[in-house]
């Protein structure tokens, strides 16, 4: 099966950076909100976007003009009757995204892919929602879509191996390496990724050290290009805790729980980037 029309549901920033790498793949995409103030935003960042990528010689003009007319918006999950596959990007709450699955295999094709971008929940859970457990797999894009590599395909206990020989090589026409993994808490990233990041944060709490000498140990000590702190303010405080609590909920161990901290902060509305505040200020 190759994919040749693709709707992304959510229109945030993962949401609007996958729309953008399947737009620039050539592949027609269908952009799906409930808000159509959130989907004229989403478009005006993508255009920002392709318009940086032309300055910077890192595509051409005809190229971009091609991609943006390959765009469409829609506030109803009914445009998504004819792709070939449906991604979801909404936010990490597993009630709204059961919702949304339920829906898509009601309108979507027999034959159609539903994905999801979660970075957390479990994709048999949410293939178990449907009538098409066998089509159900996980994209896991990383931000900045457009500039990350890496997808983690994740394979519920019924992905089928032609379901995620499609998506891996649909990944691959995006530009991006696909990594193929099974449905455990956290893939592999998460598990990996946030309970450091939660460690940094009770090193902060319990007084070891600033933020700032935090993340300058892990950058200068252990090479990675961005501290913990500084990361999770990037990803948002927010996601941070959800995956955090889906990671203590889902495999039980005391290591998983999310600092006080952390929930503190998402508590008071600091969440990083996106907000302004976290850890760090943002203008």
């Amino acid at each position: 099966m190759e994919i040749n029309r693709v709707a992304v549901v959510g229109a945030g920033t993962m949401g609007s950076g996958i729309v953008q790498v399947v737009a620039q793949a050539q592949i027609a995409v269908t952009m799906i909100d409930r808000e159509s103030g959130i989907l004229d935003h989403a478009v005006a960042a993508i255009e920002r976007n392709l318009a940086r990528g032309v300055e910077r010689d890192r595509i051409s003009q005809q190229d971009a003009d091609i991609a943006r007319g390959l765009i469409d918006t829609d506030v109803s999950l009914e445009s998504a009757r004819d792709v070939d596959i449906a991604i979801e990007a909404v936010n990490e709450n597993l009630e709204t995204k059961l919702g949304i699955f339920r829906s898509l295999d009601r309108i979507c094709a027999p034959e159609a892919i539903l994905a999801s971008n979660t970075s957390s929940i479990s994709i048999t859970r949410l293939g178990a929602a449907t009538d098409r457990p066998e089509r159900v797999i996980g994209m896991h894009f990383f931000n900045p879509v457009p500039v990350m590599q890496l997808v983690e395909v994740v394979r519920g206990l019924a992905t089928t191996d032609d379901t995620a020989r499609t998506v891996t090589s649909f990944a691959e026409r995006l530009g991006k390496t696909a990594v193929t993994i099974e449905d455990f808490p956290g893939f592999i990233s998460n598990r990996v990724l946030m309970p450091m990041i939660n460690e940094a944060i009770y090193c902060l709490l319990e007084g070891v050290a600033n933020a700032e000498s935090i993340d300058t140990v892990m950058k200068l000590g252990m090479n990675h290009p961005m501290g913990p702190l500084a990361l999770a303010d990037l990803i948002g405080l927010d996601v941070c805790l959800d995956i955090m609590e889906v990671l203590h909920h889902d495999l039980g161990e005391s290591k998983y729980r999310p600092c006080p901290l952390l929930r503190k902060m998402v508590a008071a509305g600091r969440l990083g980037r996106k907000s302004g505040q976290g850890f760090f200020s943002y203008g």
